[in-house]
């Protein structure tokens, strides 16, 4: 099974203490699935850094990929298809990069 995982679950899986539920550490953990990490996601922690809204012990760069190499994530990427699925999306999310993660899981490419 594939997972996309959501900003916040990545920021917290990688701290010593991390804010996640049980199921999240066990699915985590488990190494049949399939974990992704959408580029989105890396445009997030970037742009959290550089306002101080998130502070890492490392830069963004240093970060990410010692989390896609601990994590054995996978990148995804965002395709045209991707963006246009944010268009059709209710307007209940109005994160742009929850928006886009919802269309990438959504969109079952």
């Amino acid at each position: 099974m594939k997972y996309l995982g959501d900003t916040s679950v990545l920021i917290h899986s990688l701290l010593a203490k991390p804010n996640l539920s049980q199921r999240a550490i066990s699915l985590l953990g488990d190494e049949n699935l399939e974990f992704y990490l959408s580029v989105a996601s890396c445009w997030e922690i970037v742009t959290k850094t550089r306002s101080g809204k998130l502070v890492l012990p490392d830069t963004p760069a240093e970060f990410l990929t010692r989390a896609l190499k601990l994590m054995l994530l996978q990148s995804l990427e965002i395709t045209r298809l991707h963006a246009l699925a944010v268009g059709e999306l209710p307007d209940h999310h109005c994160d742009p990069f929850d928006r886009m993660l919802i269309a990438q899981a959504t969109s079952g490419g």
